[in-house]
């Protein structure tokens, strides 16, 4: 028989989140539905691997997919392109400047994506996320206008990747070039990408076992990178 995702009560802190191998093969990784998305239970979800995505007339889904894309540091890979293109210093790069734009900026429809799985509700969670200093964003810049940048969750030394944007050509991938810079720079030893995709794999990305990915985040999110992580600033 398929297993069935888990129902997590709204507001119940009594269970937090069942076992991520209890987690779907069909869809991959739907490990539960409901609960709410308050800081303490999103903080919870990434230190065990698992993340909220859903559409708005859904109720909240938790995943935690098998297996895992994920970039460690040192496999990161930028093409002759885009050293060019950085090179050239045509965008002024920064992070932690104007997170909630680029939330919005990840929400808008796109020509593959019509619909956002960025809710209002998922907006207002990971602004509070923000303000607690878990949720980070990176930016590209040109000539004032931001038009490129990515958003993600830090804990210990990993940075859980979770959606960027383009507004013009190579500004996104500039913005993920200069953030796992700064990731490195400060320590950080693992990217978590959560599900695969070429674009991606083309920065050096690759799948592990989620069981592998586990392991590393008991380790990895209770370790602390440098003091001076996530002071805004330009670059």
């Amino acid at each position: 028989m398929q297993a069935q995702p888990a129902i997590i009560l709204r507001y119940d802190q009594s269970m937090l989140f069942p076992d991520v191998e209890t987690a779907m093969q069909d869809p991959n990784g739907l490990l539960a539905v409901g609960g709410d998305l308050s800081i303490s239970r999103l903080v919870a979800a990434y230190q065990n691997g698992i993340f909220p995505w859903f559409s708005d007339d859904q109720p909240i889904l938790w995943w935690s997919p098998d297996p895992r894309m994920v970039l460690f540091p040192g496999n990161f890979h930028v093409s002759r392109s885009l050293k060019k293109t950085i090179r050239q210093n045509k965008f002024q790069l920064t992070f932690d400047t104007c997170f909630e734009q680029v939330m919005r900026a990840c929400a808008q429809p796109r020509p593959t994506q019509p619909e956002t799985w960025i809710t209002p509700d998922m907006l207002d969670a990971y602004v509070n996320l923000h303000r607690a200093g878990f949720a980070h964003s990176f930016e590209s810049w040109f000539e004032g206008k931001l038009v490129g940048g990515l958003y993600g969750v830090a804990i210990g030394k990993v940075f859980f990747g979770e959606s960027m944007f383009s507004f013009q050509t190579d500004a996104s991938k500039v913005a993920f070039a200069h953030a796992v810079s700064q990731l490195t720079q400060w320590g950080y030893e693992l990217i978590d990408c959560q599900v695969a995709s070429e674009h991606l794999a083309m920065f050096g990305a690759s799948d592990i076992d989620r069981s592998e990915f586990i392991q590393h985040l008991k380790t990895k999110t209770g370790e602390q990178p440098s003091s001076s992580a996530w002071q805004a600033q330009t670059a």
